[in-house]
């Protein structure tokens, strides 16, 4: 089953998430196969970075919530707020039949 991933980052300049982007995108690689797309989302300057989607591949909404429990954006505390909802692919290249 699929899941958005939506979080917002805290309030700030940015130096929680740049601090842990590394260990970030070392756990999403960690977790490719079940990572179906993302990445962050920006700014209205169009570059800054103020939270990230990701859609995921998981047996069940817990397994979801466990997952990106273990992020370390979200084990140290980048986020302000992270939404986790089933999803389903119906338009896009991510579509499944």
């Amino acid at each position: 089953m699929l899941f958005v991933i939506h979080a917002i980052d805290k309030a700030g300049d940015g130096s929680a998430r740049l601090a842990n982007r590394d260990a970030h995108l070392a756990f999403a690689g960690e977790h490719a196969a079940m990572i179906r797309l993302g990445g962050p989302l920006l700014g209205d300057d169009g570059q800054s970075m103020v939270g990230s989607m990701l859609v995921i591949e998981a047996d069940d909404i817990d397994a979801a919530k466990a997952w990106a429990a273990q992020d370390p954006y979200a084990v140290n505390g980048v986020f302000e707020r992270v939404e986790i909802r089933p999803w389903k692919a119906v338009l896009g290249t991510t579509a499944i039949s």
